[in-house]
Formats: C-alpha cells, structure tokens, sequence
C-alpha cells in the first residue's frame, strides 16, 4: 500500500481521531474556565504534534536501535490501527475514557494519548520507514491532519451540540469501518514482505 499525500492525511486524522475525541475533550474541560479552554486544547495539539513530529523525524533510527525491520513494522501496524478500529466500531459501553482529572489538564491525558497515542506514533513510523524519501510530504500530512483535528476539537462543544450524541457515534463508528479496512491492508501487506523474505532466504 503506497501511500500518497492525500492517503497519508486521511490516516493520520483516522488515527488521530479528532471527532471521538470530541466527547473526552469535553467532558474533561468542563471544569475548566471556557475562556482558557481553547488555549488548552492548542498548547496540547503542540505536544502532541511535537510528539509525532519527533517519532517522524528520527523513527528510522528509533526502529534501527530497536533492531525493527520494515515488515515487523508493517505487521505491527497493522494490528494496532486494526484494534483501534474495533474500539471506534464497538466503543465500551460507559463511553468513560478511564481517565480523572483534577483541574487543568497538561499533556496527560489530552495530548497523550488522546491524540499522539501508540496508533497515531505507529502510523508515523511506519511511513517514514517505508518511504522516507517523502519526508516533507509526511511532515506536510501530519500539519494538514493537525489542523483539522485543531478546528474539530477547537469548536468540540459547538460540534457536540449539533450533531448530538447518535450522529456523533455514527460518524465515529464510519471513520472505524474506514480505519479497518487500511488496517487489513497494512497486515496483508506486511505479511506478504515477510513471507517473500522467508522466500527469499530459501526457507
């Protein structure tokens, strides 16, 4: 699965998931006074951007220390977005992100895991290692997907309010039936470089 740059965006708000984020940004900022609400969920957009830019930048040497190769990645990959996917398809059922704040939130849990969590870095990686040639155009991706997540999350209450909690839900569960099909697709593919590697090595 070659990416391109319009692919790579789309992923990349998929994984990062802004409108399901939307319910958790909410709850989570409502005890916080409305006029600094915007600037929290800003300054955690730049961490978490700082976070997948890092990954992006030096993830082949991260993969190169961690004796990764490209297929492991691959595969890898693939069943993280793959279970990703499943939990926007079949959220649990008291919708609670697990997480208590009290007070002003910082970075924990908004930026991580929020938006920068294992599926977003591990989709990062993974284009870097497979084309990194391509590095400005990821770098791109990543600013396009930040800022839609940046105008979604920045009018969450305003977004919340008028689609509602069902078409919320559904527009979540449409993105996870998306983000699974990119999945199989990353497996498959992974596991078809692993198995012409065995092929390769006469195994």
């Amino acid at each position: 699965m070659h990416s391109t740059f319009v692919s790579a965006v789309i992923l990349l708000v998929l994984v990062t998931d802004p409108l399901g984020n939307i319910p958790l940004f909410v709850g989570l900022l409502r005890q916080v006074d409305p006029s600094r609400r915007r600037r929290i969920i800003l300054r955690e957009l730049l961490f978490a951007s700082a976070i997948l830019l890092f990954f992006m930048v030096f993830g082949r040497r991260v993969l190169a220390l961690m004796h990764l190769t490209d297929t492991s990645m691959g595969i890898a990959g693939g069943v993280i977005l793959f279970l990703i996917a499943l939990k926007m398809i079949f959220p649990h059922p008291d919708g609670g992100s697990g997480y208590r704040v009290h007070g002003e939130p910082f970075l924990v849990p908004l930026a991580v895991p929020f938006i920068a969590g294992p599926s977003a870095i591990a989709t990062v990686l993974l284009l870097v290692s497979r084309e990194p040639g391509r590095m400005g155009e990821w770098m791109a991706a990543l600013a396009v997907a930040m800022a839609v997540s940046a105008v979604v999350l920045g009018f969450a209450e305003k977004i919340s309010d008028f689609l509602g909690e069902q078409v919320t839900m559904a527009f979540e569960r449409l993105m996870g039936l998306i983000l699974t099909a990119m999945a199989v697709e990353m497996l498959l593919e992974g596991i078809q470089q692993f198995l012409l590697t065995l092929k390769a090595a006469g195994v």
